[in-house]
């Protein structure tokens, strides 16, 4: 295991998992961009909205790829909705997810930038959320 794939499962063990705060000030750099700003606070804006939303939310480490300073991280989640999620009151629905997150480091190891994608969709469909078009049908290009 690389030193940089060690660093991106620490950060998703300590930080995502268990809420380990003090773990983001020694793995992410003051650059790196997140909910509002940049940093580790940044970083763990989003986190604690996620938290908040999902307190017994717990991520589980699918697959890696390292290579060039960078982690690919394939993941699963799950969890149920006991506070707000956006425009979503509580539901008291357990969830499950996928998605995959890119950490980028710099030469020092630390985290300068982590970009996720995820099934936003499922999720929200999980929580009961319709999702319809439009009023009046949809416009503009391909339409």
């Amino acid at each position: 295991m690389t030193d940089v794939e060690a660093t991106a499962r620490r950060f998703i063990a300590d930080v995502w998992n268990a809420g380990r705060e003090e773990t983001a000030y020694e793995l992410v750099g003051p650059g790196c961009p997140g909910l509002g700003g940049t940093g580790p606070e940044a970083t763990l804006a989003w986190h604690r909205e996620r938290r908040a939303a999902f307190p017994d939310l717990r991520y589980k480490i699918v697959d890696v790829v390292t290579g060039g300073g960078r982690v690919a991280v394939h993941w699963r989640a799950a969890g149920t909705q006991t506070g707000q999620f956006g425009p979503v009151p509580p539901t008291g629905q357990v969830v499950s997810y996928s998605g995959a997150t890119f950490l980028r480091f710099d030469d020092a190891g630390l985290i300068v930038d982590v970009w996720s994608c995820n099934e936003l969709f499922q999720l929200l469909q999980q929580l009961g959320v319709e999702m319809l078009p439009p009023p009046g049908g949809v416009t503009g290009p391909g339409a």
